[in-house]
C-alpha cells in the first residue's frame, strides 16, 4: 500500500531527474509563478552537486543569457572561464607537425555578438551548487527517491516512487537520462546507436596561461579538445580535456599508471600550455547518437539525455537541455497565466514543436562532423580541410557559424534571449 505525498499549490509540476536542465526549470517556473504552481524534483541525488564533480560544459551564449535572467550568472561567473578563441587543427598523432586549418577569434564575430565570448567553460559543480540554492530559496521540493512508474489519470498524473510513495502532479517532466524508463514506459520511439568511441574528460593543470583559447583537434580516432578553465590548481593554470577515443583502444590506453595515463595525454596535447599534471579523472563515458520519435506523451514530457543525445563534438549538450527547459517553462507559463491546464496536450505540442527540429538538427550535425572527421581516409582529410580553410578566409561564413555556436541565430525561448517569462 503506497501514501500519496501532495504539495500545496493550485498546479503542479513533478521533475523526474535532477540534472542541470531539470533545475534551470524547476527554478524559472517557481521564480514566474511562486505559490501558484508547486514544483517538485524527484531524484535521490539532486540536492547533492558533488555528484558534478569534474565535468566541465562550454556554455553557449543563449544559456548565459538564461541564467542571468534568473539571477544566477553573476555567482556562476566566479567559476566561470570565457571562451576567446578557438584554434581547430587536424593531423596523425605522430605527425611532426599540426597544421592549423581555422581559428575563430572576437574579431570573426557580427556586431551583435563581437561584445561577448563565444561561449564560457563552466564548471559542472559549482553550477549545480548555484541551481540547488537557488531553487530551494525559489520553494522548490526535493525528493530523494526514483519514480518507478507513472500513470495518467484524468486531469493529472500520478508517479509511484521507489520508496512506495506516490505523488499527483498536472505533469510529470521525464529528465531521467538517455536509458529514460519512463519514455520506455510511454512507448515513445527511440532512434539511436552507439558509436565505437568513448569520451575520457580530465582537468589537467599546466604551467602556462590558456589566455581564454580553446582547441579542438583532429585526430583519426575522434576530436581532442581542450577547454580552459579559471585558473588554479598546483601549477596554476587549468584546463579540460574532452578526449575522443576508440572504445577498443580506450582501455589500453586508461589502464596504466598515472604518469602513463598523462603521458599519452601529452602526446595529443598542445606545447603551447608547458609541463602538465593530472588533476582530475580521467573519467570514461560511452558516446551515442539518439533522437526520440515525440517529446510528449499524455500528461508526460520529454526533457534533456531522456528527448535527445548527441556527439560531445560541438559540445552542445548542456545547450540543447537549457533550451528545452527554457522552452518548456515558456509553453506552460502561457497557459498558466491565462488559466489553463499547463499539462494539456495544447502546451506539450507547443513545446515539441519548439524543441524537436531543433534538436534533431544538432543532433544530425553532430553526427555528420564526427563521421567526417573520426577517419583517416585520405580524400575525406583534403576534402575537410580544404573545406576548413575556405571557411577561415570568409568572413561572412565565420559570421555564420559564430552565431549558430553563441545561439544567437534562429528563434530562440524568450529566457535565452534573457527575456522574462
Amino acid at each position: 500500500m503506497t501514501a500519496e505525498m501532495s504539495r500545496p499549490g493550485s498546479r503542479s509540476l513533478l521533475i523526474a531527474g535532477g540534472g542541470l536542465p531539470s533545475l534551470a526549470l524547476a527554478l524559472a517556473l517557481k521564480q514566474a509563478h511562486g505559490p501558484a504552481l508547486a514544483v517538485t524534483v524527484i531524484d535521490p541525488g539532486a540536492a547533492d552537486p558533488a555528484r558534478h564533480r569534474g565535468r566541465a560544459y562550454a556554455l553557449a551564449a543563449g544559456g548565459r543569457r538564461m541564467l542571468a535572467q534568473l539571477g544566477l550568472w553573476p555567482r556562476v561567473a566566479e567559476a566561470a572561464e570565457p571562451i576567446t578563441e578557438m584554434v581547430i587543427s587536424d593531423s596523425r598523432l605522430a605527425d611532426p607537425v599540426r597544421p592549423v586549418f581555422l581559428t575563430f577569434g572576437r574579431e570573426d564575430a557580427d556586431s551583435r555578438a563581437a561584445d561577448e565570448p563565444f561561449a564560457h567553460m563552466v564548471e559542472a559543480e559549482p553550477l549545480a551548487a548555484a541551481l540547488a540554492e537557488a531553487c530551494r530559496a525559489a520553494g522548490v521540493s526535493f525528493v530523494a527517491a526514483g519514480v518507478v512508474r507513472a500513470m495518467p489519470e484524468g486531469a493529472g498524473i500520478r508517479a509511484v516512487l521507489t520508496t512506495g510513495d506516490s505523488m499527483r502532479g498536472d505533469l510529470l517532466v521525464a529528465a531521467d537520462g538517455a536509458a529514460s524508463r519512463l519514455r520506455e514506459a510511454a512507448r515513445i520511439g527511440w532512434v539511436g546507436w552507439s558509436y565505437p568511441q568513448v569520451g575520457i574528460v580530465a582537468t589537467i593543470g599546466h604551467t602556462r596561461p590558456h589566455a581564454g583559447r580553446a582547441f579542438e583537434h583532429f585526430l583519426p580516432a575522434g576530436p581532442f579538445a581542450i577547454l580552459p578553465l579559471r585558473d588554479g590548481g598546483a601549477l596554476g593554470h587549468r584546463s579540460s580535456i574532452v578526449w575522443t577515443e576508440r572504445s577498443d583502444a580506450a582501455e589500453a590506453l586508461l589502464s596504466g599508471a598515472p604518469d602513463e595515463v598523462l603521458a599519452e595525454i601529452e602526446r595529443r596535447f598542445t606545447l603551447d600550455l608547458g609541463a602538465l599534471a593530472l588533476e582530475h579523472g580521467p573519467s570514461r563515458h560511452p558516446l551515442a547518437f539518439g533522437i526520440a520519435r515525440a517529446f510528449r506523451a499524455e500528461r508526460l514530457a520529454l526533457l534533456g539525455d531522456a528527448a535527445h543525445v548527441i556527439h560531445p563534438i560541438a559540445g552542445q549538450g548542456l545547450n540543447l537541455g537549457l533550451a528545452d527547459a527554457a522552452a518548456l517553462a515558456e509553453a506552460m507559463t502561457g497557459a498558466l497565466r491565462l488559466g489553463l491546464d499547463p499539462g494539456s496536450p495544447d502546451v506539450l505540442r507547443a513545446y515539441e514543436r519548439a524543441r524537436r527540429f531543433d534538436s534533431f538538427a544538432m543532433a544530425a550535425a553532430t553526427d555528420g562532423l564526427n563521421r567526417l572527421f573520426s577517419n583517416d581516409a585520405l580524400p575525406l582529410r583534403l576534402a575537410r580541410d580544404l573545406g576548413l580553410g575556405i571557411v577561415d578566409r570568409l568572413p561572412g561564413l565565420k559570421r555564420f557559424f559564430i552565431g549558430e555556436a553563441a545561439a544567437a541565430r534562429g528563434s530562440r525561448p524568450r529566457l535565452m534571449r534573457g527575456e522574462a517569462l
